[in-house]
Parts: C-alpha cells; structure tokens; sequence
C-alpha cells in the first residue's frame, strides 16, 4: 500500500508531511493488527491457488509492511521484495520486520513503479505480486499490469486488491449530535467510483482466477485491543478531509468523537465494530 498518494474511496488522501506520512503508516500498521481475520483468509485462498507454494513474492507499494508480513506468515519459506516510494516507510517496515523475526526474508527496495523497474527485476522473477489499494494510484495501469506480468514467472499469481469504502466504526447513534453521523461523513468524502481491474488484467494477458469479494464485519472481541486507536486514526484521517464538505455541526460532533478527554471519545468507546469490503482479483500468468 503505497504511502505517498491516497483518496478517501477507502484509502488515504495525498501524504507530504514527515509527521503525516508516519500518522499514515502507523494507520495502516493498526489496519494490519485489526483485519488479522480478513489477511488470514486472503492469503489462505492465495495459498490454495498457488502451485507450488511461492519462493519469491513482490509487494508492490507496501507502505509499512502489512502485506508482506501477512505473506510472510502464511508463505514461511518465500523471500519477500517490498517496494515503496517512501525510505522513511521502507526504513520503518525493515524495523518491524526485525521486531517480527522475519529480516532475513524481507528486502525493500525504494523506487516509484511508474518509472524504471530495473531495480524491481533483480529479485525476480516472482511467484506472486501483490499489490494492496495501490494501482489506482499508478500513472499509467496497463503498462504497470504489463509490466508485472513480464515479472512473473509462468503460472504466477497477482493479486491486486482494492478498499471498496473506508472501514465504518460508530454506532448510529453516538450520543454526540444527530444520529447517523458516520453515514453522513463517508457521503460527503467518499466520492470517487469504484476501481475495477478485470479488464486491465486481461488485456494484460493474465488468466482471471477470480474477482473475489471479502465482507469484512468485527465486532470489538474479533478486532482486538487495537480497534479504538485504528477508529481514531481512521476517522481523523476522514476529518481531514470533510472541512469543507460537512455541515458545522456534524464537523462540530465529530470533534468531540475525536477529542480524546471527552466521554463519548472514539478513544474510550466499548461500543466500536469495523464494517467495510474490500475486493480482490486473482490472476495468473498463463
């Protein structure tokens, strides 16, 4: 998941800042921590598809790791190559691929894909490409999927993967405001249109395995103890970007949800879920 360019259609608005670009990868270090079920059951049908197990996998735009850990896991004998736009998230994966155990495994490289892939290519050819709410970033997507193919070996899986909304946390009504404040907040950020790869896969030469859908629904038990400070970075993250699309006083409620002193405060809340899909694609590389 690249950490440099993201929109509020499930993903993250455009980082430039130091401080916002670490907000960002600890958001998606706790997305990790929280969807643990949701990367489980992703890697397992890719460990279904695969055959034989992957021994070199790319992770392309992967932010501070949470792909590649989640490779890692499920793939326990594959060398992993993360590529990210950003050394400072590059550096950061790499300490907590230490702190996992798993350094000797995982190599990054720093390189913007829609430049040369020369530095890509040295780890290859891979068994597997994974690429999490990144391609709709990429300046020009079909010479990027033709690219990846050119990467893979024969039979090789991608797997590209897309936030069809951004996670919803709050109860109807949050004791703050007018009920149905989330609902209101994701209607006023939430405007782009869905992404859709079938196609560029295809044209690219991939064989489509499927276009496989996760419904993702946790209450607080499933998620864990991360779920609050994963709802507060989330929300936040929406906030800054609905200033100047909701009205004053839901942006008035919301930040007394985020205000972490205050009683109803995301912060504080027993009543938090995570609700959201997100689709993948699988395809191979005849």
């Amino acid at each position: 998941m690249n950490t440099t360019h993201r929109d509020t259609h499930g993903h993250v608005g455009h980082e430039s800042a130091a401080g916002s670009a670490v907000a960002l990868a600890r958001l998606l270090e706790l997305d990790g921590e929280v969807l643990a079920p949701y990367f489980s059951e992703l890697t397992g049908r890719l460990a279904e598809l695969a055959d034989p197990s992957p021994a070199r996998i790319l992770d392309l735009g992967s932010g501070p790791g949470t792909g590649s850990f989640a490779l890692a896991r499920r793939f326990p004998a594959a060398h992993l190559t993360a590529v990210d736009i950003s050394a400072q998230i590059l550096h950061r994966l790499s300490t907590q691929a230490s702190a996992h155990g798993v350094a000797d495994r995982i190599s990054t490289v720093e390189a913007n894909v829609d430049e040369s892939w020369a530095a890509l290519s040295g780890d290859g050819p891979y068994d597997l490409i994974w690429a999490a709410a990144f391609m709709h970033h990429v300046a020009d997507p079909a010479r990027t999927f033709a690219r990846a193919f050119e990467q893979l070996h024969p039979g090789g899986l991608i797997a590209v993967t897309e936030m069809d909304f951004f996670p919803r946390y709050l109860p109807e009504d949050t004791g703050v405001g007018r009920p149905g404040l989330e609902a209101r907040l994701h209607a006023a950020t939430n405007t782009q249109p869905p992404h859709e790869w079938t196609d560029h896969l295809r044209d690219a030469g991939f064989t489509l395995e499927e276009r496989r859908p996760f419904d993702i629904r946790l209450d607080a038990t499933q998620a864990g103890p991360s779920l609050n400070a994963y709802a507060q970075a989330s929300l936040a993250k929406l906030r800054s970007h609905a200033a100047e699309v909701l009205d004053a006083d839901d942006l008035a409620a919301l930040d007394v949800l985020l205000d972490e002193e205050q009683p109803h405060s995301v912060a504080r809340r027993d009543d938090l879920s995570v609700r959201t899909t997100r689709t993948t694609w699988i395809a191979r590389r005849p």
